[in-house]
């Protein structure tokens, strides 16, 4: 059975999601971020080098990376749920989300996500570029989202899990406020039980 070492307000909800929407057995490592620093706890470094989550643990394989994870949960998964099949246009577009979530569009996000965490005074030599990185990130996003439901066309898949946990950082930044076709796609995704389940650990 696989283990996920979770870590609170972190991307390793996504696993927890995905095996929910899966309905494959896990067991659940809760790690607290430390309450004045925010920082992960070196019990994550018991778990894997980097000390980072989400962790997973399947007998003698041990995993860091939630693209990764995903991956390779759904490659052990009984059926191709939430994976269009290969060859396939929606296939291609679900490589691409997939991806999208934690490579052009994690860097502006999290990089707003830790300036809004320093004093600042004055433009800093990255503004330009992460303004414009978001302007085009979210353009794309809600021009997709005005098109279909879902990132890889009509069905959810495991592409719309990886996409709405960076979307969620993004609300919280108040970056998409002017994006209605995101903010009605998150108000959906939302509401998914397994969503739910995975929510309900922080």
């Amino acid at each position: 059975m696989i283990t996920v070492h979770h870590l609170n307000k972190s991307r390793s909800k996504r696993v927890i999601w995905l095996l929910e929407e899966l309905s494959m057995a896990y067991t659940l490592v809760t790690h607290q971020r430390d309450p004045i620093t925010n920082l992960a706890p070196e019990s994550l470094r018991l778990i894997h080098p980097l000390a980072k989550a989400p962790i997973i643990v399947d007998g003698e394989t041990t995993l860091c990376e939630s693209g990764a994870i995903l991956e390779y949960i759904l490659n052990k998964a009984p059926s191709n749920q939430l994976k269009p099949a290969p060859n396939t246009t929606q296939y291609v577009q679900y490589l691409e989300w997939l991806h999208f979530a934690e490579g052009s569009l994690a860097l502006p996000v999290i990089s707003t996500l830790l300036m809004s965490m320093e004093t600042r005074s004055g433009d800093k030599p990255l503004d330009g570029y992460i303004a414009k990185e978001i302007a085009l990130d979210f353009s794309y996003i809600d021009q997709t989202l005005a098109k279909q439901p879902y990132f890889a066309g009509d069905e959810f898949s495991a592409a719309d899990i990886m996409m709405t946990i960076t979307l969620e950082i993004a609300n919280n930044l108040k970056l998409i406020e002017a994006c209605s076709n995101i903010q009605r796609y998150l108000e959906k995704v939302q509401q998914r039980p397994a969503y739910q389940v995975a929510n309900s650990h922080g």
